[in-house]
């Protein structure tokens, strides 16, 4: 049985490290349910002041997992949003708890959208980003659409979810996608002192901080349920995805 989600604690910090090394820890349907399950068991404990999300081996999350998920249909891509993503989503973002992101090596598509999720968001200088989701026929998900643009502009989300291009750690700190630039090899050493800052703070004033923020984000949700499954449909995601796993360029239609 695969541990998809490492959990240790250091005081009043919880360090969740998602765990399949040997694939870059792909967001799948497996890794998401062990985050909602950790996330709501973590809600109510008192003894946890923050959460740090990190990745096994040297990378951070290479994005969604392309084998995993293939829906037979439109509606039953819209009950997994429906069901597990968009719950993530609200638990990360407006749930009680801060999280603080620690991003080293590949962080593409999910990866960037669940850094993107957290109250704050470490970066090593050689971490390798890309909001990589239109390159397989999609729009981005895990409410990305709501968190880039609060952090880099609207202007500049645009470019990086239309274009899609990769981009390093240093530069995603310098347009303010990430809050912090660490040292090379220390993203997670520097999250945890920050998470230790934010435990200090008064629980129940951080949760309704949290919950503040957290406005316009279901609207967001709700489109993502409407817009994604029928991309998911198209000939252009298949062959997309075809594309990526046959490691060849791909050739859209627009169908």
């Amino acid at each position: 049985m695969n541990n998809y989600i490492l959990t240790r604690r250091e005081g009043r910090i919880v360090i969740l490290t998602m765990n399949e090394p040997d694939r870059m820890n792909p967001f799948s349907v497996d890794l998401r349910n062990e985050l909602i399950r950790q996330l709501d068991s973590l809600q109510t404990d008192e003894s946890c002041g923050a959460i740090v999300l990190t990745g096994a081996g040297g990378h951070f999350c290479a994005g969604g997992d392309i084998r995993g998920f293939v829906e037979t249909s439109a509606l039953d891509m819209r009950s997994r949003l429906l069901v597990g993503s968009s719950r993530l989503m609200r638990m990360m973002i407006a749930g009680n708890k801060p999280l603080i992101a620690a991003v080293e090596g590949n962080c593409y598509g999910a990866g960037i959208s669940l850094a993107a999720a957290c109250d704050h968001f470490v970066v090593d200088p050689d971490a390798s980003l890309s909001c990589a989701f239109i390159r397989m026929g999609l729009v981005p998900d895990l409410a990305l659409m709501w968190t880039l643009p609060q952090r880099v502009g609207m202007g500049k989300a645009r470019e990086l979810m239309a274009l899609a291009r990769r981009f390093d750690g240093a530069e995603a700190f310098s347009i303010r996608l990430a809050d912090r630039l660490s040292a090379p090899g220390k993203s997670l050493e520097e999250a945890i002192t920050v998470a230790e800052e934010f435990a200090q703070m008064p629980p129940v004033a951080m949760a309704m901080l949290k919950g503040f923020f957290a406005e316009g984000l279901d609207e967001v949700l709700r489109g993502e349920t409407v817009y994604q499954p029928l991309l998911a449909a198209t000939t252009d995601h298949a062959e997309a995805r075809n594309a990526f796993l046959e490691k060849r360029k791909p050739h859209f239609s627009g169908t």
